[in-house]
């Protein structure tokens, strides 16, 4: 059950399956952001921790090594049986994800049980990772075989900490990989209780390591590290341009970026307006828009704008501010003082610019991180809410005519990450599907 006082077991730096002091000795504050207290101090990673945990990694990965040697189908049961852990410890982690990040507690438990059917599925796909059989001229034949790639370097963000650790987490161990993960600073406490689990699981030593710590630190040092064989990451453009350039100079090591978005979603008017409002709303204040795909740019057809954008407005209005640990909470706090006083920067740039202010547009009080949920109206392509990402509860609302005037527009961005589109015509659907700029369509 949902416990605003739990207890914090681990805040140490995790290399070779134990619990370790930084080399510095440094630590730094992870902050409730309800009230901006400190939970606790946190060992604080940096370049020579990041080596150890390197070292470590390599050295579980050797050739003969105890991981290295383990079947596929005992990779798969190890996950499994981690996977399990994590499922009778769903309550603990989800009052540290809830603690740590702000997001309620009913979202944290769901967020633990999607982790639990991620590594679930990896566990299955273990040993179902195949090679192929290629003719060749002659009385020849050619086989490929996949193997590890070796040291991961894994770099997650804060709005989910458990979910986006396990989607490292589960293809780099089912392929027979090593990690080096570093969580955002922000919210480090439920990777060090993954850590703690997979030691319990049974992965032998350095096959999992956890370096807390800061980006321009430890994860530089993790992205230009010469004994990592690849980097991953999901954060914001800005830094993912760094990671690929440290990656670059370093040792040319594999690259994966999952980056930032100010993904559309063109509602066309032959579609109910009071679900596309519904839908529209889910789609941008989900985890009060902390989300790298919300659908933040909402373009609606000039016949059903002004009835759209009032239903908008009452649909961010009049929503109960709490805590993460209160059930009945709607508005919660943003997970920390640099990203809101981001959004309220990026509020008041757009009533500056002339949009219309529908609802929200301000701070919760001063207890805590928390931002009203705000609308926008009357938005244009050129203004600064329309063309950076906010990540943060704030819905613009854009007017247009056409199908194709809308793709356009719409594909008018440094983005590319999603899009969406709500119609009753499948040709609409179609048509905006292939030819708008985005690696997920919905």
């Amino acid at each position: 059950m949902a416990n605003p006082n739990v207890k914090i077991q681990y805040n140490q730096i995790f290399i070779n399956n134990s619990f370790v002091n930084s080399v510095s000795g440094k630590t730094f504050a992870t902050i409730n952001p309800a009230n901006k207290k400190t939970i606790t101090n946190v060992a604080e990673g940096d370049k020579e921790d990041v080596d150890l945990a390197v070292n470590a990694a390599r050295a579980a990965f050797q050739p003969n090594s105890e991981w290295r040697t383990m079947d596929a189908s005992a990779r798969g049961k190890l996950i499994y049986k981690f996977s399990e852990l994590l499922e009778k410890n769903k309550i603990n982690l989800a009052n540290l994800e809830s603690l740590d990040n702000g997001k309620p507690y009913s979202s944290s438990l769901l967020d633990v049980q999607l982790a639990v059917s991620i590594l679930q599925y990896y566990a299955g796909f273990a040993d179902k990772i195949h090679g192929k059989t290629i003719p060749s001229d002659g009385p020849y034949f050619t086989f490929t075989k996949r193997q590890p790639i070796g040291v991961v370097g894994s770099i997650i963000p804060w709005n989910y900490p458990i979910v986006l650790a396990i989607v490292k987490l589960g293809p780099a161990l089912a392929t027979g990989c090593t990690v080096v993960l570093k969580p955002a600073e922000q919210t480090p406490l439920t990777a060090l209780y993954l850590a703690a689990l997979s030691k319990e699981t049974g992965f032998p030593d350095g096959v999992i390591n956890v370096v807390p710590g800061y980006g321009p630190t430890a994860g530089k040092a993790i992205s230009s590290h010469p004994d990592v064989n690849k980097v991953t990451f999901t954060g914001s453009t800005e830094v993912g341009k760094l990671i690929m350039e440290e990656a670059a100079k370093s040792n040319l090591k594999r690259v994966s970026l999952e980056l930032g978005g100010k993904s559309p979603l063109v509602i066309f008017d032959d579609y109910d307006v009071n679900e596309a409002a519904k839908i529209a709303h889910d789609s941008v204040f989900v985890n009060m828009g902390q989300n790298c795909c919300a659908a933040s740019r909402t373009f609606v057809q000039e016949n059903i704008y002004d009835a759209f954008v009032k239903k908008a407005a009452e649909l961010a209005s009049n929503k109960k501010v709490g805590d993460q640990f209160d059930a009945n909470t709607q508005i919660w706090p943003l997970v920390s003082e640099e990203q809101y006083n981001r959004v309220l920067e990026l509020i008041e740039s757009g009533k500056k610019e002339g949009a219309k202010l529908e609802a929200g547009g301000s701070k919760v009080g001063d207890t805590g991180y928390y931002v009203y949920p705000t609308v926008f109206s009357n938005v244009t392509d050129n203004m600064k809410i329309a063309r950076e990402e906010i990540f943060g509860p704030v819905q613009q609302i854009i007017k247009f005519k056409t199908l194709d005037e809308v793709i356009n527009r719409a594909n008018d961005t440094k983005y590319g990450l999603a899009a969406g589109i709500l119609t009753k015509n499948m040709d609409t659907a179609m048509k905006y599907m292939d030819n708008i700029n985005a690696g997920s369509v919905w």
